[in-house]
């Protein structure tokens, strides 16, 4: 029996929304709000072009480069830049993760341009190669090894000994 477009679509979209929630709270340095849109438009953009994703080899590789590509459109707006302040989260993690060291790097990733973030998050979060990012973020691979170099460079100048005084917990 074959499913409807519709159906593989919801299959799909099950299956990668925390994967891409979890990336987007990562480009947007936590800002859940932020990344819950930017999931959600990501979803909505996939499922516009959901019937020719047989052009498409991998739609999970292709909806973390939507992400990253929306996420940088949204960068470029004026009102990017307003943040809300004087809000307690709307909840705590009781996962026994160091909340120190989470609000440290969230603070140092929230502290380089978005695309020296974009960088940092699919190299290293998503685990993905110079050549992926490259294609993922439309520049040359030289380009993303020296984004990578200054983003990692101004990291360790912001965190300092501070990670491995925090991860020594």
């Amino acid at each position: 029996m074959r499913t409807s477009r519709a159906d593989e679509f919801l299959e799909f979209a099950s299956a990668r929304t925390g994967q891409l929630f979890r990336s987007a709270c990562l480009l947007t340095s936590g800002d859940v709000h932020l990344a819950e849109d930017l999931t959600q438009e990501t979803l909505g953009k996939m499922y516009a072009l959901w019937g020719r994703t047989s052009r498409i080899g991998n739609p999970a590789a292709y909806a973390q480069t939507v992400l990253v590509r929306t996420f940088l459109s949204h960068q470029r707006r004026r009102s990017a830049t307003e943040r809300p302040l004087g809000e307690l989260p709307d909840h705590t993690p009781d996962d026994g993760s160091d909340p120190l060291l989470r609000i440290a790097l969230l603070d140092a990733l929230a502290a380089l341009p978005p695309k020296d973030r974009a960088v940092v998050v699919l190299r290293y979060w998503e685990d993905r190669s110079v050549e992926e990012t490259a294609d993922a973020l439309h520049t040359s691979s030289a380009a993303v090894r020296t984004r990578t170099s200054r983003a990692l460079g101004k990291l360790r100048q912001r965190l300092g000994g501070s990670v491995a005084e925090f991860a020594g917990r």
